[in-house]
């Protein structure tokens, strides 16, 4: 994707990125990871930011930096570099709220041209994973690496 974005520090694993929002509120550190669901070749999406004192990642935090936009980016960029490493993997990503997984609804809507390009995205709603559509609400949603 070609959208403005942070620079990304990658784990060796290429299971941990780390960047850093600069914004109104200041610079603070953004960590994504991808954990192993049990299921083979399916990772969770984990995304919030990080306490320097402790080292432990919120999710729930809203950090309202006023860069959103380049922070989803940001995120998005972490799963091309994720499946190049992992090309069979599958990533969910399911918003801590039901505003969180809008904001997350929105940011693949605007730029479904451009990542339909490199995965198929899916949304789950209803028990059940469907092609995603723009205008449909959905519970989580799931990339997967175009063959």
């Amino acid at each position: 994707m070609n959208l403005e974005r942070y620079k990304i520090k990658t784990s060796t694993s290429i299971m941990e990125f780390e960047f850093i929002s600069i914004g109104k509120k200041g610079e603070i550190v953004k960590v994504v990871q991808y954990s192993p669901t049990g299921i083979p070749n399916v990772y969770n999406l984990g995304f919030g930011d990080k306490d320097l004192i402790t080292g432990k990642i919120s999710d729930s935090v809203i950090s309202d930096n006023g860069d959103g936009q380049m922070v989803l980016a940001t995120v998005a960029a972490t799963i091309f570099e994720f499946t190049k490493t992992y090309p069979s993997s599958q990533v969910i990503a399911v918003g801590v709220s039901k505003s969180r997984t809008r904001l997350y609804q929105i940011g693949i809507s605007n730029n479904l041209q451009e990542i339909g390009k490199s995965f198929d995205i899916y949304g789950y709603v209803q028990g059940k994973w469907t092609p995603f559509e723009k205008g449909n609400n959905y519970d989580a949603f799931l990339a997967k690496k175009k063959e």
